[in-house]
């Protein structure tokens, strides 16, 4: 799969894992497990760069006397899953071109 749309897809993922209300890192991975396979490194990664595009806050609190990373998806963030199933849509379209069977002219 193309690199970057792949990285984009990850990033619509985790939007998705918190877009329901505040997770963390570990909850994150636990609940995209059963659709997809991401390492925590892999995690840390995009919800720093899903940060910096003002598409969640974080904030910090202590749990079980550690500190822990709580996100929560932004406007922006809801913004970009609209925009995403928008974008699957018309991608859909093109998908049934590709596979289509038995309509050749």
């Amino acid at each position: 799969m193309d690199i970057q749309l792949k990285r984009g897809l990850l990033d619509v993922c985790v939007l998705a894992a918190i877009k329901d209300g505040e997770s963390y890192g570990y909850r994150i991975i636990k609940e995209m497990k059963p659709y997809l396979e991401m390492s925590e490194s892999t995690l840390y990664t995009i919800l720093k760069r899903l940060e910096g595009a003002g598409m969640l806050t974080v904030r910090t609190a202590e749990h079980d006397g550690r500190l822990r990373k709580y996100y929560n998806i932004t406007n922006r963030g809801r913004a970009r899953l609209a925009e995403f199933q928008e974008d699957w849509k018309e991608m859909m379209t093109v998908y049934r071109f590709v596979i289509r069977e038995g309509n050749k002219q």
